[in-house]
């Protein structure tokens, strides 16, 4: 009789403690950030003509703050318009310039709301393949996605910094 007296504390106990962990969980769940409206995407990418001026605000945005870093500018399906490396600009920015850059049109948002829902807690992000570092951003004309930059090579921050330069040049 002692055994099963102690066997159904153990599971009064157990059922306590898990009950006592759920606000917790929803806690955890609940502190993601939610998802921002996602503009859709235009009939048209951006052009060539367009993506130089992107980028020629965004490195005179760097240059200014004495920042060496790489830009790509992606067609909102991904494939690559433009691609500049600044003299002295780390060799693996290029290639996470360019995640950034997929991650935004891919997801339709910029890199840094993956950025935010890891630092919440939410490691979904990582596991998308999403780029969870600021300095991908959406570039949009008439509202509607025509591409994204990404830019690498500084801090997330100044990432972030230098390519919203960038997209306010398209505005």
């Amino acid at each position: 009789m002692k055994t099963i007296a102690l066997i159904a504390a153990s599971l009064t106990l157990q059922g306590g403690l898990l009950l006592a962990g759920a606000p917790a969980l929803a806690q955890t769940a609940s502190a993601a950030p939610a998802p921002a409206p996602t503009p859709a995407y235009s009939s048209r990418v951006i052009t060539l003509a367009e993506a130089k001026t992107v980028v020629a605000a965004a490195e005179a945005e760097a240059r200014k703050n004495g920042w060496t870093m790489v830009f790509t500018v992606l067609e909102s399906n991904g494939q690559p318009v433009l691609t500049e490396k600044m003299d002295g600009a780390q060799y693996g920015s290029g290639e996470v310039a360019h995640k950034k850059a997929a991650t935004a049109a891919n997801f339709r948002r910029p890199s840094s709301y993956f950025q935010d829902a890891v630092k919440a807690g939410t490691l979904n992000a990582i596991f998308t393949g999403a780029m969870a570092l600021e300095g991908g951003e959406l570039l949009l004309v008439d509202g509607k996605i025509v591409g994204a930059i990404g830019v690498s090579g500084g801090t997330a921050v100044q990432d972030g910094q230098v390519a919203r330069v960038g997209v306010a040049a398209i505005k």
